[in-house]
């Protein structure tokens, strides 16, 4: 399965030549995505990822899901799933998943989100949310140093555990870029990398109504949908987005209850 737009894996000599200068997070997003595409149509190599249901089925036969009351080998399951907060409307999200009874999978960022609103991670460990890692400051992975890399996933990790007692075990890299190098400092720090299957690129838009469409038209079983809950529309689409694949007969899980009885491997990517 193709990465989509929105991610790519680069081979790492080529990768670690680039380098940007700093933007907002909505064009710097916007302008990765073109240059994404364009790398997607040289064919530049793929990430080779385990999809969730190889993961159950890998697990010990007869196994019990041992995540919640929720058995995916047996469920319509798709995990909802949402990147580079906490922000100033993570605290409305977590009013809408509760009243929907909606567990989700946060992917955060350290610097000026983590650092800035501790109490909103801690409300969503307390809330039954899986609290992972999307960096500490959105470094792109495949272009630094191991070093470096090593501190982008070890410092929010860190500072999560600080907050909420528990080391996550969980990351997904910024833009799915990802490589060898990653993959193996991701398995030393006790980490497993996790994609997406459907994407809102809500980046591009604050119209929640083609948010909204966007994720639907894309939905599937075993889906992992990306999300930002720093972008204005988001969160006024995630209701509408909730309800209505409820009604397709969806069950909203974390990513580990979308693996389970499988456990995530460190130093394994994993998507649908």
């Amino acid at each position: 399965m193709p990465l989509s737009t929105d991610t790519i894996s680069t081979p790492a000599h080529a990768t670690r030549k680039m380098r940007g200068t700093r933007r907002g997070f909505r064009g710097w997003a916007l302008a990765s995505a073109a240059a994404c595409l364009t790398l997607t149509l040289a064919g530049c190599a793929e990430v080779d990822t385990t999809a969730p249901s190889t993961a159950r089925a890998e697990a010990a036969h007869g196994a019990p899901a041992k995540f919640g009351t929720v058995d995916c080998r047996e469920a319509k399951c798709i995990a909802l799933t949402f990147d580079a907060g906490p922000s100033e409307n993570s605290a409305r999200l977590l009013d809408i998943l509760k009243e929907k009874k909606v567990p989700a999978t946060f992917f955060l960022l350290g610097k000026r989100h983590i650092e800035k609103y501790p109490e909103l991670v801690r409300r969503m460990a307390a809330e039954g949310h899986e609290v992972a890692s999307h960096t500490w400051d959105h470094k792109i992975l495949t272009r630094i140093s191991d070093a470096q890399i090593r501190e982008e996933l070890k410092r929010p990790d860190d500072a999560i555990e600080r907050l909420t007692g528990h080391k996550p075990t969980l990351m997904r890299p910024p833009q799915g870029r990802t490589d060898a190098d990653v993959h193996r400092i991701s398995k030393e720090l006790g980490l497993a990398e996790v994609l997406w299957s459907v994407t809102a690129k809500d980046y591009t838009t604050d119209d929640s109504d083609l948010i909204t469409k966007r994720v639907l038209d894309q939905s599937s079983r075993d889906g992992i949908i990306l999300l930002h809950d720093i972008y204005p529309g988001t969160v006024p689409a995630v209701p509408g987005i909730i309800d209505a694949l409820k009604a397709r007969g969806y069950v909203f899980v974390t990513v580990p209850q979308l693996l389970a009885p499988g456990r995530a491997e460190p130093g394994k990517v994993y998507r649908p």
